[in-house]
């Protein structure tokens, strides 16, 4: 450890000091802009490490028929599917009116400023 009893702060700030006046301004400048640089690009990585949450399975299940299922059945749940069917594409479609809507306005608020 007596390595480091050489190490002063006070010794660091007159060496800075020596340091900071014998250069000249535009090298201070560039001194300045250097440090500048790699603290962005230092803080460009660190942020860019980022990690989202681990990839998680979306396991689909599927619906298993007996093979003797009769045609009665088949279309009696043809017909349930159709009803479900039905309600998404609504649901689908008043999404998509609201959107449309929305753009509308937008379009109309535009047009009127000159746009």
């Amino acid at each position: 450890m007596t390595f480091l009893k050489f190490f002063s702060p006070l010794a660091a700030y007159r060496d800075l000091r020596l340091f900071l006046a014998t250069r000249r301004r535009h090298e201070l400048w560039f001194m300045a802009l250097s440090l500048a640089m790699t603290t962005l690009i230092i803080f460009v990585f660190f942020k860019d490490a980022n990690f989202q949450k681990p990839y998680e399975r979306n396991i689909i299940y599927v619906e298993q028929w007996p093979i003797t299922r009769t045609d009665e059945q088949i279309r009696a749940q043809q017909k349930i599917d159709q009803a479900k069917k039905a309600i998404q594409l609504a649901e689908l479609k008043k999404r998509r009116e609201a959107k449309q809507a929305e753009f509308k306005r937008l379009d109309d608020k535009l047009e009127k400023w000159g746009f």
